[in-house]
């Protein structure tokens, strides 16, 4: 069991920057929680602060109510996967894996056991003889997942570990991740740039902005429902569009019936129905400005008056460039956001 709760958690360097402002996160037992956001958000560093390898300015961490602010790092019983594999390059895969059972003193049959295993369940059976030059990328990360696995901590942490891999690749240990992790049961906090890893991976989301929790919940609940304007843009390949509503009001002599707080409406790309549908909701004539090819249809920017829309269709289009492209907008597709705030306006 192990449950990680992170309580009113500040890092500031000496320069008075603000990494992380005043964080509150609870990380239930055996759940795979990632932390995504752009570069600099802080969620780099907040795996740091929980493996001990970064000081807090203030706040309180603790794993099953016990305080870890300050133990050292080999006693939090936590263990961590970085993106460069950090793999000893002159020892073999089986030396790699032992490496930091043997400096705990582990019984030899009880290191044989554990490796066996760990080899067995991530499929580098035939590696272990290998020194890690030897081994493609995928090989790689599955080692030092492998050197995690084998010292059974509380707590995984994985820092990025797919961004040196290709899009298939990285694709395909997403759900090696994924199972690894249902089968072990370990609470797991997990790093990623990347939102469709992070779609992929989460028991739960959590999704930072310059060191603070924008939102979180289950990966559908912050697609369906973004509580900021900025996890709307962040989440969702193609991002979301957004429209002031006074232009729609003045251009489409549309009256929409939200609260007087509402200023800045949006909709995802794949919500839109082609054609002239105003009993449904506003129609827009807009001109295609480019075509991105999808395979399974097209993502299409579209010009209406001076903004930028991007809208998906299942049907492939490809000599189009310039032509117009009326679509309406179902009203129970539009997402309400404040725009002073950022913050959501409505509960759909």
């Amino acid at each position: 069991m192990a449950i990680i709760q992170l309580s009113n958690i500040k890092k500031q360097y000496d320069n008075n920057i603000m990494v992380i402002d005043d964080l509150n996160l609870t990380v239930a037992d055996k759940e795979l929680l990632v932390l995504v956001g752009p570069s600099g958000c802080g969620k780099s560093t907040l795996l740091r602060i929980i493996a001990g390898l970064e000081q807090v300015t203030s706040g309180e961490l603790s794993i099953d109510n016990e305080r870890i602010n300050e133990r050292e790092p080999a006693d939090r019983d936590i263990a961590m996967v970085f993106q460069n594999y950090a793999l000893y390059p002159h020892m073999t895969v089986r030396r790699n894996l032992e490496y930091g059972l043997k400096n705990r003193k582990t019984p030899k049959d009880e290191i044989n056991r554990r490796i066996t295993h760990a080899a067995k369940l991530l499929q580098i059976e035939p590696f272990l003889d290998r020194k890690p030059r030897q081994l493609s990328g995928g090989q790689r990360q599955r080692v030092a997942m492998g050197r995690v696995i084998v010292r059974q901590p509380r707590v995984f942490l994985f820092d990025e570990p797919l961004s040196n891999l290709d899009a298939k690749l990285r694709a395909q240990m997403c759900i090696e991740i994924k199972t690894l992790q249902r089968s072990l049961e370990t609470t797991s906090l997990y790093v990623t740039h990347d939102q469709l890893e992070a779609m992929t991976l989460a028991d739960r989301i959590v999704v930072m902005n310059k060191g603070t929790i924008e939102q979180i919940g289950t990966p559908m609940e912050i697609y369906d429902h973004p509580a900021t304007t900025f996890v709307a843009d962040f989440i969702g390949s193609p991002p979301m569009n957004f429209l002031d509503r006074q232009i729609l009001e003045q251009h489409l002599g549309y009256s929409l019936s939200y609260s007087q707080e509402t200023e800045l409406l949006a909709f995802r790309p794949e919500v839109i129905l082609l054609g002239e549908y105003p009993d449904q909701g506003p129609v827009f004539h807009t001109q295609i400005e480019l075509i991105k090819p999808v395979g399974t249809g097209c993502h299409i920017l579209t010009r209406w008056n001076d903004t930028i829309f991007t809208v998906e269709i299942r049907e492939r289009l490809t000599s189009d460039y310039g032509k117009k492209l009326s679509f309406t907008v179902p009203h129970q597709n539009f997402h309400t956001f404040n725009k002073t705030t950022g913050k959501r306006t409505s509960n759909k």
